[in-house]
């Protein structure tokens, strides 16, 4: 298989940087770094491209990156800025001219229903209908998409768990506070990850940055990019007390993983 690249989509926490009425040094940064959207990432490989997650922002970010095509969506979890940017996905549905698969573990896939119902309308015969035709695909072990497989890495977010995930040797793992010991064994040999460290300060559902470099220097990957970053950190700052394969994400930010 190809080189695969990961997009990064947004990279703030769910308030977005700047956050409303907020005049902090980061939130008034003319730095384009300094300004996050919510969440979320495009991994492409071998002419396949997939969401993971979709945030508030979704038509913004998929505009702002030249993002015209999908050909499915995977979630890590049912949080409100990573899912309610779901209606967004129905231009992808008339660009491909059929249906998108949505890759989800069932207590996320039960939210997005009750949220989303539509978009789960079966069957989902006439596409000149303005809105989300999806299919679930439930995640309860690795999956395929095209020629990749997808491996489901168990997280914690606080006591909820959720999910990260690992295609090839690069793994993408948002929103969390504790790796189980498990889940260790499936982050070896990585040349990416992708890590939440939220702000300095400890916090009860999200890695610190010290944790998040604790975590990072455990799992050794070649290069680990820090995401769903709050207003406490600004980018070239922050990033020039990090180890140079230890950084601060941006958005619009493009890496490789062979």
């Amino acid at each position: 298989m190809d080189a695969i690249e990961l997009l990064f989509l947004g990279t703030g926490t769910s308030a977005g940087i700047p956050m409303i009425g907020c005049h902090c040094e980061v939130c008034s940064s003319p730095d384009p770094r300094d300004r996050r959207m919510r969440p979320s990432v495009v991994i492409s490989y071998a002419n396949t491209r997939v969401l993971i997650d979709t945030t508030p922002e979704l038509r913004l970010q998929c505009l702002a990156n030249d993002v015209d095509r999908i050909d499915a969506v995977v979630y890590t979890h049912a949080h409100a800025d990573h899912v309610m940017g779901l209606d967004d996905v129905r231009r992808f549905n008339a660009i491909l001219g059929g249906p998108l698969d949505l890759w989800a573990d069932e207590p996320t896939y039960s939210t997005l229903h009750r949220c989303f119902s539509y978009a789960f309308m079966s069957p989902s015969r006439d596409l000149k209908v303005f809105r989300p035709h999806l299919v679930h695909r439930p995640i309860a072990g690795p999956f395929q998409i095209g020629p990749a497989t997808w491996t489901p890495i168990k997280l914690l977010h606080g006591e909820m768990p959720v999910l990260g995930f690992r295609v090839g040797n690069l793994a993408y793992c948002t929103d969390v506070s504790e790796i189980p010991e498990e889940s260790f064994p499936l982050l070896e040999g990585l040349d990416v990850l992708v890590l939440d460290a939220l702000q300095r300060e400890r916090h009860t559902t999200h890695f610190s940055l010290e944790e998040a470099l604790e975590a990072s220097h455990r799992i050794g990957a070649k290069q680990t990019l820090f995401t769903h970053i709050a207003h406490r950190m600004a980018h070239a700052a922050t990033n020039r007390t990090l180890p140079d394969n230890m950084q601060l994400a941006y958005d619009g930010q493009r890496i490789t993983a062979v």
